[in-house]
């Protein structure tokens, strides 16, 4: 009788070991898709702030703010979380990499079109490209 009750123990300690495993392994699971959607949705919004910048600037029309409209749609994006700033890395390259052979500004241009980006992208305060004159509403 003790032989199967040690067994008896033994097997339910197994049982509930096997449950702690299982329910460990699907919140990890849980946690990835979780993780997944979280990037996702900052992405999209990071998105969102990119094409924003990008509507106000062709709105403004305003002379030399090129670098201040990519730094804020950057810095927005990227105060979103990591998917906003693998959003705005993404656009800010692919908008540089489709606009260098078309505007004719030529490589410097595209270089601090990008410094700006980055400047953006890591925190830096966009006010710092922005022209005198530029409206509030901007």
């Amino acid at each position: 009788m003790r032989v199967f009750a040690v067994l008896s123990v033994l097997f339910i300690g197994l049982v509930l070991t096997e449950q702690t495993l299982a329910q460990g392994f699907l919140d990890r699971i849980r946690d990835r898709i979780r993780s997944g959607y979280d990037f996702a949705r900052q992405a999209g919004q990071g998105t969102r702030d990119m094409y924003r910048a990008y509507s106000d600037m062709r709105e403004a029309n305003w002379r030399n703010s090129d670098q201040y409209f990519h730094a804020r749609g950057n810095h927005d994006a990227a105060s979103r979380g990591p998917g906003g700033r693998w959003a705005a890395r993404v656009i800010s390259n692919a908008r540089e990499g489709y606009q260098s052979g078309l505007s004719g500004q030529g490589p410097e241009d595209t270089a601090r079109d990008q410094e700006a980006n980055r400047w953006g992208r890591n925190g830096g305060d966009p006010n710092r490209y922005r022209p005198d004159g530029l409206p509030d509403r901007y």
